[in-house]
């Protein structure tokens, strides 16, 4: 018996040696920190992003319709001018001094038709009586036709006269905001040659800007169902876009640059938008129903094209091959791929493994995803 004991203490170490040690843990990734948020969906525009520039909606050069002296200048350089508010002085007197010599030639010409008639009457008479010869009274008759004539043409000598003076006061013929002066007191203009002054009317403005030729069929189907919007921005303003329509295509494409020019009407009753200016032109062409939205940080780009991370409920992420649209704002269209209310990743991707767990995080008190408007 106690050889029996001995023997299996001295197979023991033998029998503990063919044991296996038990297996470590399988290593578990540990969740990935993601910030995220849910798609949504919303109307949403569809449109044409260029750049455009401002003009004026009127643009008048004035310029002297008679010659002579400036002798008086009624307005301030820059300043806004009312329809008909007068600007410039044209020394009058030589003109006064016509009128009045039209006037006189005028009061002489209806004294001579007077006369004529009066010999006229009184040649008819006699050859009534057989005391004067047809002869006469075919020349009093022809004297009374080129006393109206000349009559006639006094009047039109003094309206021109008085047209001259009223030339002497200019006016503005549009409401406006004037330039600087081109002249001084003392000039002396010339009559239809020297600029004055020039007048831009700034409310409304003319938004000019240009699509390309594969464009135009789109622009010209949405313009059958309606005014199209348009908005304008300038750069590096944060205000809101001034708002228009389009008022104008042009009936040909340019040569050269493949392009077609638009026009929209904005109306600019504060003057952010100043002719000459460069801004951004957004032509909404249409609205999409119902679009689904993410932000702009949740697509990601691969070799094989745009994704998104999509977070499952049972916190795994997917990843999900999309295709997106136009951006909005801060966000982007996702076309196909993806349905509103379903999570996405919008911080985080680098430490995201396809299939692997995530844990969302509270986004900071001061969050929210950045973007702008373009």
């Amino acid at each position: 018996m106690k050889s029996n004991a001995i023997a299996l203490l001295a197979l023991a170490p033998l029998f503990a040696s063919c044991s296996k040690p038990a297996a470590p843990p399988p290593f578990e990734r540990p969740p990935a920190p993601v910030l995220a948020v849910s798609a949504v969906a919303a109307d949403v525009p569809l449109y044409l992003d260029e750049i455009g520039r401002c003009v004026a909606f009127e643009s008048v050069v004035l310029q002297p319709q008679v010659s002579g002296q400036i002798t008086r200048i009624h307005f301030t350089d820059g300043a806004d001018a009312k329809a008909g508010v007068l600007l410039f002085t044209i020394d009058p007197r030589p003109f006064q001094a016509q009128l009045a010599s039209a006037e006189a030639s005028l009061v002489q010409a209806r004294a001579t038709l007077e006369l004529a008639k009066v010999d006229f009457a009184r040649a008819t008479m006699l050859l009534e009586k057989k005391a004067a010869a047809q002869q006469e009274v075919d020349a009093t008759r022809n004297a009374v036709d080129i006393a109206g004539a000349r009559l006639q043409q006094m009047q039109a000598a003094l309206d021109t006269a008085r047209l001259n003076l009223e030339y002497c006061s200019l006016r503005s013929p549009i409401e406006g905001r004037t330039g600087h002066r081109l002249v001084d007191v003392g000039n002396t203009v010339t009559a239809n040659s020297t600029p004055l002054l020039v007048i831009q009317r700034l409310d409304p403005v003319y938004a000019e800007f240009a699509v390309p030729e594969s464009d135009l069929s789109t622009v010209r189907r949405n313009m059958g169902r309606g005014t199209l919007r348009v908005e304008v921005r300038i750069p590096g303003d944060p205000s809101a876009p001034c708002v228009g329509e389009l008022t104008f295509l042009d009936n040909a494409v340019q040569e050269g640059t493949g392009t077609v020019k638009l026009r929209a009407t904005v109306p600019n009753g504060d003057h952010r938008l100043w002719p000459g200016r460069f801004v951004k032109v957004r032509l909404v062409l249409a609205t999409l129903k119902d679009a689904v939205l993410v932000p702009s940080a949740a697509a990601q780009m691969s070799a094989k094209g745009p994704f998104v991370y999509v977070v499952k409920n049972d916190l795994t992420a997917e990843l999900r091959p999309v295709t997106l649209g136009q951006r909005q704002e801060d966000r982007v269209v996702v076309e196909l791929g993806l349905q509103s209310g379903e999570r996405v990743v919008t911080t985080g991707h680098l430490s995201v493994v396809p299939g692997g767990k995530v844990r969302i995080d509270e986004p900071p008190p001061t969050g929210g995803t950045p973007g702008g408007q373009r």
